[in-house]
């Protein structure tokens, strides 16, 4: 698990679009959101990243730059994408297994038409320095944090210079 406060390991991932996506090259106003989601089978994803889609602006005029990260394979994420409505959203494929570990993200074996290994869902908000200031981690599909939840909470972080928590 990664403690708020602390920097979160090195991120490098592969874009569907061909390029690569640093987390050392990200340079946002205020935060990084990255969202962690199951793959491309996955319906409550779906709604999640179409529903992020839906609020891109919103994210954008808080000074947040949002990313969307699967273990999914580059021909699945590229489905995803044509299928999805998330045009607006950077997404990455083929997040290693091992990668996921040492961000404290929770692992399932698939079931029905899953693949073998996947990520369960996990939020995390960055600060500019790559430090975590908020994280929320599933081990299941559901309950994930609201997005209306995530940008009033932004709003009153950037209103009261409120601190990340929970690091002690």
């Amino acid at each position: 698990m990664i403690k708020p406060r602390t920097i979160t390991p090195e991120l490098e991932i592969e874009l569907i679009n061909g390029t690569t996506w640093k987390l050392s090259e990200q340079s946002p106003e205020h935060f990084t959101l990255i969202l962690f989601y199951r793959g491309k089978h996955c319906p409550k994803c779906k709604e999640q990243l179409e529903e992020v889609q839906e609020n891109i602006e919103k994210f954008s005029k808080r000074g947040i730059n949002v990313i969307a990260i699967s273990s999914d394979t580059e021909s699945v994420a590229k489905e995803t994408y044509k299928d999805w409505d998330i045009n607006d959203i950077p997404l990455a494929y083929g997040f290693p297994i091992e990668e996921a570990r040492k961000w404290g993200l929770f692992i399932s074996s698939g079931i029905k038409k899953e693949p073998d290994f996947f990520t369960e869902p996990g939020l995390f908000l960055l600060d500019k320095e790559h430090k975590v200031y908020w994280e929320s981690i599933q081990s299941m599909p559901f309950g994930r944090p609201s997005l209306r939840a995530i940008l009033g909470g932004v709003d009153f972080i950037l209103k009261e210079n409120y601190p990340a928590r929970g690091e002690a």
